[in-house]
């Protein structure tokens, strides 16, 4: 591997973590292990963003006995962005979990090919 990616871990950690989500959410057929990949997709862009908006030996953007140096503090845009993913990624997961639901309680499988095909079944009809 690269000096690059042994250096960078938390970056490395976040792109196998994203793969690992990428590879799930379109191989597996099962609805909820596509839901749960995406949450994995989430959760690697929420450690790439903190790890990106985390600067060594800087505080947090909280004013304190009047510092007001920009160089003092790390930059509270990435962490305002990890935020507000966590709760858009909550409410995605909660609406997906919802029409899961529906769709097993009209099809009676989570199988994404099989309620696929019985809803061409019934376009034939």
């Amino acid at each position: 591997m690269g000096p690059n990616l042994l250096n960078n871990y938390f970056e490395t950690a976040a792109m196998i973590l994203f793969g690992i989500g990428f590879t799930t959410l379109f191989l597996q057929p099962n609805l909820i292990k596509k839901v749960i990949g995406l949450n994995i997709m989430d959760s690697a862009i929420y450690l790439f963003l903190a790890a990106k908006g985390y600067i060594d030996g800087r505080l947090a953007p909280i004013v304190v006995n009047g510092v007001t140096d920009m160089e003092t503090y790390i930059n509270p845009i990435p962490s305002g962005l990890v935020l507000t993913g966590i709760v858009v990624g909550v409410s995605v997961t909660a609406v997906s979990l919802s029409l899961i639901q529906k769709l097993y309680k009209e099809y009676h499988t989570l199988d994404m090919d099989e309620i696929l095909t019985k809803v061409s079944k019934e376009g034939d009809h």
